[in-house]
């Protein structure tokens, strides 16, 4: 399988357990993995049969109008769910950075989420 990364995207979501840290967007980093066959798309020279990442990309600095989290947790479960959904990849991985700790470079979590087997007919 072959993988498609998109390393360190600055967003700005409005993320945090209180009130007044969901009241303002925070920058965050978006660490995004895409495992998808491109072996039609290299044969081929073809975006066609490939993950856009531009769109993805758009799709991700998009993602958090009107919206917000309490978790990073969450945010990182919304995003793999959406991506699995929105471009069909086999699997995907995300890993938000969020820089809260003023003692810590950063915190961050990473989920990573497959889409589920098809069921054999018989």
């Amino acid at each position: 399988m072959d993988l498609i990364t998109i390393s360190e995207l600055e967003v700005f979501y409005c993320v945090g357990v209180t009130d007044e840290e969901r009241a303002t967007p925070q920058r965050l980093l978006l660490t995004v993995e895409l495992l998808h066959d491109f072996t039609i798309a290299a044969s081929r020279d073809d975006l066609w049969y490939t993950i856009d990442y531009q769109n993805v990309t758009n799709r991700l600095l998009a993602f958090g109008e009107k919206r917000n989290w309490k978790l990073i947790e969450r945010l990182a479960v919304d995003i793999a769910d959406a991506l699995l959904r929105e471009y069909k990849p086999a699997e995907v991985a995300v890993e938000v950075r969020k820089f809260s700790i003023p003692q810590a470079k950063h915190v961050a979590v990473y989920v990573r989420r497959s889409k589920a087997p098809t069921p054999s007919r018989r």
